[in-house]
């Protein structure tokens, strides 16, 4: 047969087949197609969904006319052709998210992408009416990234069964980790798409220690066929992002090193769009080496944002922080920091050149914990972490890099950061009456804006002279210093605030 329809550029295109369905098409069946335009060609792998049916999906990213042949060896699925007639983007719709000026992120189209995430553990695994308090909690969030498990998860405060199993079970009722079950797959999809509809990336965690099921524990082989099988299926969503294990360290007992190089590999192998590829660590000290060509950008968990730096130094590459603990009150530190507390890590991480993530753990009688269920949020923290995104994508042009703490006091303590003709500086826990450093030292017009980063507010700063520095001596000679900037804020002595400096008119 002859597929012919018209899509809009990063919207998905998908064709069916009908093919064999006898012994274990999952396994035993390979399906790909190649799509041209224009002398280019893109290999897309195939999937089994069951039931005697194949699929391809492919996600244009250039207009204009597409055509596609497949190729297997099963002889009713080789050489089925097709065309795609590729339009505009749909509005809002901005393509993959990309590594962008080394140190952060940029939509396909070069729309900057600031990450502001949070975690719903199995948020897709629990009852429906859950997920759709998800959705609509989400909705009037300013998050815009999600990180979620593949896999249910049997941890505290999170031990019901899921809504699916991911495999299906055999005569026996095990599960059999050779054949998935296309409706697990097919409803972990279709939340992948609703949060594409409301702009939030999927960051999609592949695997993961917490299980009572058996998943975690599955073959080299049947892994490998498991990262194939997922990324075939997602990888044209535009907003997926790969994360090949929540807390990988604590599985490498069963999964050596060469395991996760080659499931980054299969990734790239079946992925055509390049989609992001990160992974993540449990011990806040055993951080797989990010440097590795196949990892997009760093993804790890520690308490001590202030070494934000120290990590973008050390792999040359986007850094986000998707675990610098918890707001709530459960029993594990982890998670009973406080809402001021987690705001604090937000603005001195994002004033430090990386990006942090979110995460909610109050306790409950249900145990309906954000964290881990989704659901709705209880806490503070998530209001002010939007105010953060708002504030910083006011002056986003290309993200926001540290003023070098190389350069010492204040910058090891205090965090500052540029764009552009935008300068940021978060004071964090410290509490002046009046601030110089890092102001400008010319005499051009600036607006200076008071930031109370608790209370949301944006108020024009007092401008005052700039105080003199204490003298500096050397040996039996005094010299005076001059002032650190051209003139200063005037501050009201508390803590939580930033100051934020811009050409006059910006």
């Amino acid at each position: 047969m002859t597929i012919m329809t018209t899509i809009a550029q990063w919207d998905m295109f998908e064709a069916s087949f009908n093919g064999p369905a006898d012994g274990n098409p999952f396994r035993d069946v390979q399906l790909e197609a190649t799509f041209r335009q224009h002398g280019r060609s893109v290999r897309v792998p195939g999937f089994y969904d069951g039931e005697g049916v194949y699929k391809v999906r492919f996600m244009p990213d250039n207009a204009g006319a597409w055509s596609f042949v497949t190729k297997s060896g099963a002889a009713e699925l080789d050489g089925q052709a097709g065309s795609v007639t590729v339009t505009a983007p749909r509005p809002g719709n901005h393509g993959p998210v990309q590594v962008a000026n080394r140190f952060h992120f940029a939509h396909a189209d070069g729309t900057p992408f600031l990450s502001f995430g949070t975690t719903c553990y199995a948020w897709t695994h629990q009852p429906l009416t859950e997920q759709q308090k998800t959705l609509a909690t989400l909705a009037w969030t300013r998050f815009n990234k999600l990180r979620m498990g593949v896999f249910p998860k049997d941890y505290p405060y999170n031990v019901n069964e899921a809504l699916h199993d991911v495999y299906q079970r055999d005569a026996s009722g095990n599960l059999d980790f050779d054949r998935p079950n296309p409706e697990s797959f097919r409803h972990f999809e279709n939340q992948v798409k609703a949060l594409g509809d409301m702009g939030i990336q999927a960051d999609i965690i592949m695997l993961h220690p917490y299980d009572r099921w058996g998943y975690s524990g599955m073959s080299e082989a049947q892994d490998y066929r498991y990262f194939a099988y997922l990324t075939a299926r997602l990888a044209a969503y535009h907003n997926v992002w790969w994360s090949l294990a929540n807390e990988y360290d604590f599985l490498l007992d069963t999964k050596p090193m060469h395991q996760w190089d080659r499931y980054f590999h299969i990734i790239e192998e079946n992925d055509p769009y390049g989609h992001l590829r990160s992974i993540h660590n449990g011990d806040p000290e055993a951080n797989y080496d990010h440097r590795k060509a196949w990892v997009t950008h760093v993804c790890i968990q520690n308490w001590d944002v202030k070494r934000t730096g120290e990590w973008r130094a050390a792999y040359g590459k986007p850094v986000v922080n998707d675990e610098p603990e918890y707001e709530g009150n459960i029993i594990q530190s982890w998670g009973n920091i406080s809402a001021g507390e987690l705001v604090h890590r937000f603005w001195t991480t994002a004033m430090r050149g990386g990006y942090a993530g979110h995460g909610e753990t109050f306790s409950h009688p249900q145990d309906l914990i954000w964290w881990a269920k989704g659901g709705e949020l209880h806490g503070e923290a998530w209001q002010r972490i939007g105010f953060l995104r708002d504030v910083m994508e006011e002056s986003v042009t290309n993200g926001f890099d540290p003023i070098d703490p190389k350069m010492g006091f204040p910058w090891n303590r205090i965090s500052g950061a540029r764009d552009g003709d935008t300068t940021i500086i978060y004071l964090g826990e410290h509490q002046p009456v009046i601030w110089a450093a890092g102001l400008p030292q010319d005499d051009r017009n600036y607006a200076v804006d008071l930031i109370d980063t608790w209370n949301m507010t944006v108020t024009p700063a007092r401008i005052v002279p700039a105080p003199e520095n204490h003298p500096t001596r050397h040996g039996t000679h005094v010299r005076p210093r001059k002032p650190d900037a051209a003139f200063a804020v005037e501050l009201p002595g508390k803590p939580n605030l930033a100051i934020r400096i811009r050409p006059a008119g910006n």
